[in-house]
């Protein structure tokens, strides 16, 4: 046996490899920093408030309200306009309308594309207080939501409906006893509207009706004063699609390649693969598919639920990964116990795996469903709510914990390689010299390990935080500002699973470099072959991949 790629690679080429794969890392950073634009991209809407002038609004659900074009609705500036009090019009021939992108001056009417690949809208509200009007604690707000859309060249009144359905959100306002005077706005919390993860059309027109004729369980009532309802509609950007579909597209045959050269090494060998070599093409087969550009087929077809499909792929890569880290640990403890065995992990990985089906319900708690109804949250209710921030806070405390059990997992496997070190005195010079330079590699390597677990956990607690930021009520403008080094961040972390997998494919190959062999005589008089030019042969155990293990489980034999 020949022992690993790391064990025997010269220290030249081992500092070639390593040089380039940092020059690699950076390059991710700098493409995501310097290329990248902002991830995500807001326009801020402001509703058109149209009138319906049928008999009956809630019968004429076919009808679309649109403000700019030809045959755009009848307006009103404000709800307390005299036409409405003049023609007796109520909230249920009130329409808000929403038609995006906004137009810009001087240009031609612009257009969604299908580099922008989800839609996001949340809702504000302007509500006015009036003593004669108040609002109550917690309303209801009864909306019927219709979104539709446009392509270019159609007429500018040929919409079609894309989602249709009735929705409750649970309104949560405030306003200071020293400002309870007629007209002073509520603060109100954003309310979640709708999510679609596709955006295949040209344009988009929203329209909202809060009606008050048939609405049950108190809907719409006690609501305040409306006066104007915003929408900020947040997609992703076009620029940053672009480089990141370009990045997969070039990483993925690479990650490809490097995991053929492994898997055929191995299968080289005299000895069934042991565990960590399986955990290692496992871990490569799941990289290779979360990394698969078959977002590109969106830019032809409409594919709302490649949201869902994306975020079940990486959180299968992130399980295999928390799995690959515990076993990749544990492999290295080097006691007594016999841990080529899956079953020798059942505790640490049931609750990583627990911990992993509790993230995927949640997620087909929300973008499952939107796949049928883009209206719909989990955030639209109180046990909704409280339900999602119980699944994102335990889900964060859960990844500060596992790296706190890794990183004491590693601590005990540096403890048994510095007790086990103390056999090196009492061996040759070029034996001592070989282990030794495979523990300075071998600690280097666990820190690199620990050093990408601690970037993970932080970029699951940022992306968390990214995308949920607009449901917790922060000030969007802050955001932005931050979100060119959240594409460094984002592109960068992409970066180093890959960089830190093919850097592990790499160096626990099998090495199948043979050199002269020379005798060296041991203290106790027997002779041993071992290569020179840092290729030296021990005898192994036959489930070992690494010599070190072999060294410190053999520390008698030494």
């Amino acid at each position: 046996m020949s022992g690993t790629v790391l064990e025997n690679l010269s220290n030249r080429k081992l500092g070639v490899l390593t040089v380039s794969l940092l020059l690699a890392q950076m390059v991710f950073f700098l493409i995501g920093g310097l290329i990248a634009p902002a991830p995500n991209n807001v326009q801020v809407l402001l509703a058109t408030k149209c009138v319906d002038e049928g008999s009956s609004a809630l019968t004429q659900q076919r009808k679309w309200f649109y403000p700019r074009g030809e045959g755009n609705c009848n307006r009103v500036s404000t709800l307390d306009d005299p036409y409405i009090i003049d023609n007796h019009i109520t909230a249920d021939h009130i329409v808000f309308s929403l038609q995006f992108p906004n137009p810009m001056e001087g240009t031609r009417e612009p257009d969604m594309v299908r580099w922008f690949q989800y839609m996001v809208g949340v809702m504000m509200l302007d509500i006015a207080y009036q003593k004669h009007n108040p609002m109550i604690e917690k309303p209801l707000l009864g909306l019927d939501l219709r979104l539709g859309y446009r392509d270019i060249g159609d007429k500018p009144g040929d919409w079609k409906e894309l989602a249709h359905a009735s929705e409750t959100r649970t309104m949560d306002c405030s306003l200071d006893e020293q400002f309870k005077e007629d007209g002073y706005n509520y603060n109100c919390s954003m309310l979640p509207l709708y999510e679609y993860g596709a955006v295949h059309h040209n344009f988009y027109l929203i329209n909202i009706r809060l009606p008050i004729t048939g609405v049950t369980d108190n809907k719409n009532y006690g609501i305040g004063t409306l006066k104007d309802i915003w929408v900020i509609v947040i997609h992703q950007n076009g620029g940053f699609t672009k480089v990141w579909y370009s990045t997969k597209t070039v990483v993925t045959p690479i990650l490809i390649g490097i995991i053929i050269w492994f898997w055929r090494r191995v299968k080289q060998l005299p000895r069934p693969p042991v565990l960590l070599e399986k955990m290692l093409l496992g871990l490569g087969v799941v990289l290779v598919i979360n990394n698969i550009p078959i977002e590109w087929l969106t830019l032809w077809m409409e594919l709302p639920f490649m949201l869902l499909l994306s975020d079940i792929k990486q959180g299968v890569f992130f399980s295999l990964l928390l799995c690959f880290w515990i076993i990749f640990a544990g492999e290295h403890l080097m006691d007594d116990v016999e841990r080529n065995r899956l079953v020798a992990y059942w505790k640490h990985l049931a609750a990583v795996m627990f911990g992993c089906l509790c993230m995927f319900i949640f997620d087909m708690c929300e973008r499952g469903v939107q796949l049928r109804n883009p209206f719909y949250s989990i955030w639209a209710t109180d046990l909704g709510t409280n339900l999602a921030y119980s699944f994102i806070i335990i889900a964060g405390i859960c990844a500060c914990l596992y790296f706190i059990l890794l990183c004491w997992m590693v601590f005990k496997v540096f403890r048994n390689i510095t007790f086990k070190r103390g056999s090196l005195p009492s061996m040759p010079s070029k034996r001592r010299a070989y282990y030794e330079g495979i523990i300075y590699r071998f600690k280097f390597l666990m820190l690199i390990t620990l050093l990408c677990a601690a970037l993970t956990v932080i970029f699951f607690i940022v992306s968390q935080v990214a995308e949920g930021h607009w449901k917790w009520g922060e000030d969007l403008s802050e955001e932005r500002s931050k979100l060119e080094y959240t594409s460094a961040f984002y592109v960068g972390a992409y970066g180093m699973w890959n960089v830190y997998v093919f850097a592990l494919l790499c160096l626990y190959a099998p090495s199948h470099k043979y050199g002269a062999p020379a005798l060296i005589v041991d203290g106790d008089g027997e002779g041993e072959e071992i290569a020179t030019n840092e290729e030296i042969e021990f005898s192994r155990l036959p489930s070992e991949v690494s010599q070190l293990t072999a060294f410190v489980k053999k520390t008698a034999a030494d």
